[in-house]
């Protein structure tokens, strides 16, 4: 059946966008403003708040952030010492704003995590906690868990240390303006090393066979007449280096909650059997094969994201980093303590501002750093934590995949029946097709549009890899649906 649309001004797309939007959050029950006694709870802790005794303002830590953050949890700063490095990592105090048990606490468990909408943001904590008082603006005194990690010539940790402390960021950064610094040759120490030491890290990941993702971001943005536009751009070298400081700091602050016999791990399984030989198969037909004396993560390395098929690999790789969770202990450690991506034990502390497990993370290591017992209702409070997280997880990824749909839906509204080229990236498992050519079906798949950049449901069985012309069949802004249909194939 061809599908019908009507021809809207631009106010009545962006009129209907804007509801659309709205009906997915009614839908996925998102939290509304906080309650009265919650924000009296965050205002009588702001106002109450007691600094560290220990002085730490002398130190110049920067913050390094998407443009126009408010919410920053972590400020760096990077020196030489002797062939090594010290590394401080300033981590926002959130855990001196909540009182265990009262309403902070009670409503931060029920939300999970800060949610993002492309024109706004759902936060975990009042704005008086995460965009003000506990936010790690420049030139402001603030309460953090400073990390330091001496580091030797290879990037490796030799000494952990963690303590509270009063800091001052000096510098707000995004990371465009952070990465011109850096190639221009004239940033500040700190960021030059931190490319000097961003890379000794990757060399490490490396050699314990950890692996990453590198997909094109596609985010979505609003400008100040209310329109919505998408845009994509391929991660900057100072994000992953930027990334590689918090990853040191999950990792260490897993070995000491390991060491310690108490703490909750970020964990993720190896590849299943399954998994791994469907990627192979696909690496082989797409002419880029995974060899069996390669580790995987130097295998995704190797790709080249501006070659169509090597993208559907990127993509394509993604099956092989499903089942994380959170993982509670007390007592003997668990089971299963690695995350296989990063290779290593890891956890999650270094987002407390907007992710509601690094704040109990924060907690139990500088205890058991300063070797005192854990508070029994931060011990009570680690089973509790996994559901949380799963729950909100579940629903961030619904949003901003509803929301995505939404947006694309709108920016394609009018241009039905009109020819696009892209590459498929993703398509069905032959059972998947055999079953919905025999139910009279056609099989689905997921198209990358060249221009503009979108990612949506592709109908038609192509190879991954492809590069294809599809044509527009329906932009359904309500219904948030974007579907191609495939013309001419051609691999």
């Amino acid at each position: 059946m061809a599908y019908q649309q009507i021809d809207l001004t631009p106010r009545a797309r962006q009129t209907l966008l804007a509801e659309a939007i709205a009906s997915v959050e009614k839908e996925l029950g998102l939290p509304e403003a906080f309650p009265p006694e919650v924000l009296a709870d965050a205002e009588r802790a702001v106002a109450e708040q007691s600094l560290p005794l220990k002085d730490l303002t002398g130190v110049a830590f920067v913050t390094i952030d998407p443009p126009g953050s408010t919410d920053l949890d972590q400020a760096v700063q990077i020196e030489r010492d002797g062939d090594g490095y010290t590394v401080r990592y300033a981590i926002a105090d959130v855990p001196s704003f909540v009182v265990e048990g009262g309403p902070l606490d009670a409503e931060t468990l029920r939300r999970g995590q800060t949610l993002y909408l492309p024109d706004r943001r759902i936060p975990l904590h009042p704005e008086i906690i995460s965009e003000q008082a506990g936010s790690l603006l420049p030139g402001q005194r603030r309460s953090a868990y400073v990390w330091t990690f001496a580091l030797d010539a290879a990037g490796a940790v030799v000494a952990t240390e963690l303590e509270r402390a009063v800091v001052e960021s000096r510098e707000q950064l995004d990371y465009a303006s952070a990465q011109a610094a850096i190639d221009a040759g004239g940033a500040p120490d700190t960021l030059q090393l931190l490319r000097e030491v961003g890379l000794r890290r990757i060399a490490l990941e490396h050699e314990r066979g950890g692996a990453s993702l590198r997909l094109p971001q596609q985010e979505v943005e609003v400008d100040d007449a209310g329109d919505y536009r998408l845009v994509a751009r391929a991660p900057l070298p100072v994000e992953d280096w930027n990334a590689q400081i918090s990853l040191l700091t999950g990792m260490e602050a897993a070995r000491i909650m390991l060491e310690g016999g108490v703490g909750i791990l970020r964990t993720l399984p190896a590849p299943d059997g399954h998994g791994e030989r469907q990627f192979r198969l696909q690496t082989s037909t797409l002419g880029h094969e995974w060899r069996r004396d390669v580790h995987y993560g130097d295998f995704l390395r190797s790709l080249d994201v501006s070659d169509p098929r090597q993208m559907a690999l990127m993509y394509a790789a993604t099956s092989l980093f499903r089942g994380a969770d959170y993982t509670p202990f007390d007592g003997e450690p668990p089971a299963e303590t690695v995350q296989a991506a990063i290779a290593a034990p890891y956890a999650h502390t270094t987002a407390p501002l907007r992710r509601l497990v690094d704040r109990f993370v924060l907690v139990v290591c500088e205890h058991l750093g300063r070797g005192v017992p854990v508070p029994d209702g931060i011990r009570a409070a680690l089973p509790l934590l996994p559901g949380a997280m799963r729950a909100s997880n579940q629903i961030s990824g619904r949003l901003e995949r509803a929301a995505l749909d939404a947006v694309e839906a709108a920016l394609l509204h009018g241009r039905v029946g009109e020819r696009f080229e892209g590459v498929v990236v993703d398509g069905p498992t032959p059972e998947q097709a055999g079953k919905a050519r025999n139910s009279g079906r056609l099989p689905y798949g997921t198209i990358q549009i060249t221009e503009p950049s979108i990612s949506a449901r592709l109908e038609g069985h192509v190879e991954v890899g492809a590069a294809v012309t599809v044509e527009l069949v329906r932009a359904d802004i309500v219904e948030h649906t974007v579907l191609f249909r495939v013309v001419d194939g051609r691999s």
